[in-house]
């Protein structure tokens, strides 16, 4: 089961109903929730999801940090691994709320059979400007030079945009691709 962490952003619930519609299972959990009660559910990963400010999601930087599972953050969730991993979060040169379209540079895992260019949503007014060390860049866009980030040996991913919406058309597959990294992780668990 994938936990998707509410940070209470708009698509939170989105981002469960896809997951439901991909028979991917997972359940919607608050911001709140303990480490001991993530581990307790025994989840394959998690997915942090948007949100307001990383202040309102303290517990989403202790997630990041102490549990071993696989971890997606979109949009906030993103900025929340960034900062959890010592990099920087600050206003996008360029607010942006319209479909655009991103130069994969790494297909790694989650962007698996998805690359080299992928149109997504954009829907951000702060983004990651400066990568954490140990991360690399797997996706940039003309407003946003760090679109998407990994870990270099965890199994951590930061995506700025929103796989979960209509104007991502490959979104699914993203979401997909993440599950396969989960199930693969827990497999060397």
């Amino acid at each position: 089961m994938i936990l998707v962490v509410n940070n209470h952003g708009q698509y939170n619930h989105r981002i469960h109903r896809t997951l439901h519609y991909l028979k991917i299972p997972s359940e919607l959990v608050p911001n709140t929730i303990s480490l001991e009660e993530i581990e307790d559910k025994k989840p394959l990963g998690l997915i942090l999801g948007g949100g307001p400010s990383v202040e309102r999601s303290a517990n989403s930087i202790e997630y990041v940090k102490k549990l071993d599972y696989p971890i997606l953050g979109i949009c906030l969730g993103h900025q929340i691994i960034a900062q959890a991993y010592g990099g920087e979060i600050g206003s996008a040169g360029s607010e942006s709320y319209a479909q655009i379209q991103i130069n994969i540079q790494d297909e790694n895992d989650i962007f698996k059979g998805l690359g080299p260019q992928l149109d997504v949503w954009a829907s951000h007014k702060d983004e990651v400007t400066k990568l954490p060390p140990e991360f690399k860049i797997l996706a940039s866009s003309p407003i946003c030079d760090i679109e998407a980030m990994k870990h270099q040996e965890k199994p951590l991913y930061g995506i700025q945009f929103h796989p979960e919406v209509y104007h991502t058309p490959e979104g699914p597959r993203l979401f997909e691709n993440f599950y396969e990294v989960c199930q693969n992780y827990s497999k060397t668990r």
